[in-house]
């Protein structure tokens, strides 16, 4: 049981921080939002296989993931074993920033 209660703290961390850093604009027209990447959030946390939702949101935000590694609220997610496991998963090189 306090497993769960560690991952749901960890999910609503990760959408106050995305919240606090709000939208930043890329090139490519795609809107940089660490919410979009909320699909993943049971994923990274519990290193349970990605979705089809998940990888099709990581892959749309993949123009944004240097700008969420520079963030220091955000690298902590984005830089974990899970996370680099989804990002496999999904096909989804990591970035070298």
């Amino acid at each position: 049981m306090a497993r769960k209660g560690h991952t749901l703290v960890a999910v609503y961390i990760i959408m106050a921080a995305a919240m606090l850093i709000g939208k930043l604009e890329v090139s490519e027209a795609v809107t940089c939002s660490a919410t979009e990447l909320s699909p993943c959030a049971s994923a990274i946390i519990s290193g349970t296989p990605p979705s089809a939702a998940c990888c099709s949101k990581l892959k749309e935000q993949k123009p944004c993931l240097c700008g969420y590694l520079k963030n220091p609220t955000l690298r902590q997610f984005v830089n974990s074993p899970n996370a680099k496991k989804v990002a496999s998963a999904c096909g989804v090189p990591t970035p070298k920033c």
